[in-house]
């Protein structure tokens, strides 16, 4: 074998100086990849914080519920578009802080910077939710909106309704009065609405909850049109006030309409003279009111309340029997059906040994 002399011999720290040439590739390579990585970071940050992507348009409506977390609303904002990630818009909180959201809803513009859903969060809810129970006069509504803070709304409400600006299928061409023709439930007023779309809505829901009970506008049942079949379930809602009483309170209407006899309902005076339950007195009775129904014979003129999906399916679905007259008898609510006066009479002596 023979050996090359003029071969220089490896200096003996040769494989230190690989490995450190090694290490430092391998420090440059993570170097550089984190700073790529902080660069999309922050350019992701900077687009969602800005958005500058943000494609899309309108308002959306989140319910912050009483100890939600903010991360948890910031989620529902995502979801609808108002921010283009939960994640970034925690993020930008740990800069600029958390704001104080307070439950309630809030309408915001969808694809709305950071800064901007912070600012819409901070200044707290911009929703008014309007619960309107079934029983409720039309006055009644507009009273709730404006005791809720939109008196703007509640006065076009009003004229709205009163000028025929808004009307429903339900209304007779003679006849200008929403009363009864809005349904109940929850209605949510934001800073853009305005009287009349909040009674269209209410108008339409109506639509919508008579037809599930066979209620339309050109319905008739029982010799009534659809109009009065709307005035007859206002005072089955006032008369039963229980689910379970109003099928039968449909039935004596029917049936005193049928002979030709007053109604004779308390409901109907009180709404004459503007008063929602109470005792009727004497003098009550002696009103001079078309919706004194003692002194008037057939339905009022226009319905005296709004009613419930359970009077509509009253009206629409009454059983057959022959009762005239109903009282109630005790405070549970339950109301005594009978035939004659004097079974009345002695359903009334019942009512009075109970208190009422």
């Amino acid at each position: 074998m023979s050996v090359d002399a003029s071969a220089e011999p490896l200096p003996e720290d040769a494989p230190r100086k690989r490995h450190q040439r090694k290490r430092r590739r391998k420090v440059t390579w993570i170097v550089g990849a984190t700073a790529l990585i902080l660069v999309v970071i922050a350019s992701y940050y900077e687009i969602e914080s800005n958005a500058l992507l943000a494609s899309s348009s309108g308002t959306a409506i989140v319910t912050v519920s009483g100890g939600e977390s903010a991360s948890s609303v910031f989620g529902a904002m995502a979801s609808e578009g108002i921010i283009g990630s939960a994640s970034m818009m925690r993020l930008y909180t740990l800069v600029h802080g958390t704001p104080t959201i307070l439950q309630g809803s809030y309408q915001i513009h969808r694809g709305s910077s950071f800064s901007q859903a912070f600012k819409a969060l901070s200044a707290g809810p911009n929703v008014i939710p309007i619960d309107v129970p079934a029983g409720f006069t039309f006055k009644e509504i507009v009273n709730r909106v404006g005791a809720y803070g939109a008196n703007r709304v509640a006065d076009e409400m009003a004229r709205a309704a009163s000028s025929g600006a808004v009307r429903s299928a339900f209304e007779p061409p003679s006849v200008n009065d929403l009363e009864g023709l809005v349904a109940p439930g929850r209605y949510l007023i934001t800073p853009a609405s305005t009287g009349a779309q909040v009674l269209r809505s209410m108008v339409h829901r109506f639509s919508v909850l008579a037809a599930a009970h066979g209620l339309t506008p050109t319905t008739t049942s029982n010799g009534l049109d659809a109009y009065h079949l709307v005035i007859a379930s206002s005072i089955v809602e006032k008369e039963g006030y229980y689910n379970v009483n109003m099928p039968k309170v449909a039935r004596v209407i029917y049936n005193r309409l049928a002979k030709g006899m007053a109604l004779q309902m308390d409901s109907t005076i009180l709404y004459a003279l503007g008063r929602d339950g109470g005792r009727v007195t004497t003098g009550d009775l002696a009103v001079r009111s078309r919706y004194n129904t003692y002194l008037n014979t057939g339905l009022p003129p226009t319905p005296t309340c709004m009613s419930s999906g359970a009077a509509m399916n009253a009206v629409m679905h009454a059983p057959s029997g022959s009762w005239l007259y109903f009282v109630l008898i005790n405070k549970a609510g339950v109301e005594a059906f009978s035939n004659t006066y004097a079974q009345q009479l002695a359903n009334e002596a019942i009512a009075r040994t109970a208190g009422l």
